[in-house]
């Protein structure tokens, strides 16, 4: 697969870099948008405690393949660190998304789950407050399944800050060690 954040055809230096550094916020920009447009239009009424379940582990899943397959697309770009940029900046909207969908639903399955109703928008806001550590307390987990799932997103965060970082890190070091054996030696 060739490199979204690849120079346009012919060029090369800063010009086409800084071309794909522009390239890379604006799709990460997009897909963001896309992203909470989707949480907002799609239909999320499962009522069950199984449907929440389903949401979060499928999406935990397809976040893990895509940042595998985001790993290694980063080891052969000829910007590694862009992609490395472009690859976090995707990753994570999908993991909150995931996170304020699966409490929106567990709300809807069993009510008592949080100290008040939550609508898409506080499922939204309470996944960032969790996220960020800062938890004003204003909307807490009350059943004892809402606060696995709190316990599961923040473990998951902390994965994603600490070892998604390790992981992406790697890979650049990875792309650059490939760019500098791929450079023809200077005369």
């Amino acid at each position: 697969m060739s490199d979204p954040a690849a120079p346009p055809p012919g060029g090369s230096g800063p010009r086409a870099h800084r071309w794909s550094a522009v390239m890379v916020l604006v799709r990460s920009l997009l897909l963001t948008v896309g992203l909470i447009i989707a949480y907002y239009l799609l239909p999320l009424d499962s009522h069950s405690t199984l449907g929440a379940s389903a949401v979060l582990v499928g999406g935990l899943i397809a976040v893990a393949v895509v940042f595998t397959w985001e790993v290694m697309v980063i080891a052969q770009s000829p910007y590694p660190r862009l992609k490395a940029v472009e690859a976090l900046s995707s990753t994570l909207p999908v993991f909150l998304l995931l996170f304020a969908s699966a409490y929106y639903l567990l709300e809807r399955a069993e009510p008592t789950s949080f100290t008040e109703h939550l609508t898409r928008t506080d499922a939204l806001y309470f996944t960032l407050a969790t996220f960020t550590t800062v938890g004003y307390g204003d909307i807490t987990a009350r059943s004892q399944g809402g606060r696995v799932l709190v316990m599961l997103q923040m473990a998951g965060g902390l994965l994603l800050v600490g070892v998604a970082a390790r992981v992406l890190t790697t890979a650049i070091q990875t792309g650059l060690r490939q760019q500098r054996r791929d450079r023809p030696p200077e005369r």
